[in-house]
């Protein structure tokens, strides 16, 4: 059967078999399916190697993409141009829309307290953030609490809403574990809102607050996000809230109670945190 024939069994919006796989059982190169009437050979066949590139690593944005073309495959060619191409084929990065980090610039800021200090036990220091998750044309945000020294998440929050409310509900899940001695964030408004700020002075809690553009402060959060959406987030196209909300509920606790971590001596989050083992890490200097 000839390669046209071929392509007219195709079915790009098949749930049962994957488009992947469909071109392996009728013996077609999927770069073929992807010619845009309109546009020369040449563009075409870049087109070709960004749809692959933007399927393996959808969070990539045109300048990126742009080097790995140029790295990976010996191009030449620049950013504008690989910009005009994605948008011609409809090829565009998940990115978030909002940004998680507003300030307020009437609410109190705090200073970093976590500077040269040895992090050297459980609950000594936990870090909160917040980022977005991709639900099908829209997004939501997930707010996680980590326990410094062991890597484990303590308490976490889905919501639709950009709020105090919903972190403040994470807080009451880690709560539930432990009680820490300082809490870093960001500067966002949500951490230094009169709810939050109250919440952790009843409790005695010390707020840590990063400096302004210092991700580096609250980096072990930063690592997580980067997992979860790496090993799980990306790997599905979450469509519905609670499916969503049930996936990273299962990622975190694979992350917490099975994943072994590098930098914990490839032991897991949760034995180190209920004290089953003790890290052999050298203790934590968090960076500055």
């Amino acid at each position: 059967m000839k390669l046209p024939d071929r392509k007219t069994f195709i079915k790009r919006t098949y749930d049962i078999i994957s488009l992947r796989r469909q071109c392996i059982l009728l013996s077609i190169n999927r770069s073929t399916l992807y010619y845009i009437k309109g546009i020369e050979t040449q563009d075409t066949d870049v087109i070709n190697l960004l749809r692959e590139l933007w399927q393996e690593h959808p969070f990539l944005g045109y300048r990126k993409l742009t080097v790995m073309l140029c790295s990976n495959y010996g191009l030449q060619i620049n950013a504008k141009k690989v910009l005009r191409l994605m948008q011609k084929a409809g090829i565009q990065a998940i990115y978030p829309k909002h940004n998680t980090s507003l300030p307020n610039k009437s609410h109190k800021t705090y200073k970093y307290l976590l500077k040269d200090i040895n992090i050297n036990r459980a609950n000594q220091a936990w870090m909160v953030d917040i980022t977005y998750l991709k639900l099908g044309s829209r997004f939501v945000y997930l707010t996680a609490l980590i326990d410094v020294y062991s890597r484990y998440i303590v308490g976490w929050q889905l919501s639709f809403i950009l709020d105090t409310e919903s972190c403040l509900d994470a807080l009451e899940m880690a709560l539930k574990t432990s009680t820490p001695e300082i809490i870093n964030s960001d500067q966002g408004c949500q951490f230094t809102s009169e709810a939050w700020v109250l919440k952790l002075g009843e409790l005695q809690i010390k707020i840590s607050m990063d400096g302004k553009g210092r991700f580096v402060d609250n980096i072990y959060i930063e690592r997580f996000w980067r997992s979860i959406k790496y090993e799980a987030i990306y790997l599905d196209e979450f469509d519905d809230y609670r499916a969503l909300c049930d996936g990273v509920k299962k990622y975190i606790a694979f992350y917490n109670e099975e994943r072994p971590h590098q930098s914990l001596d490839y032991k897991r989050p949760a034995d180190i945190y209920r004290q089953k083992v003790t890290a052999t890490q050298e203790p934590d200097r968090v960076p500055v």
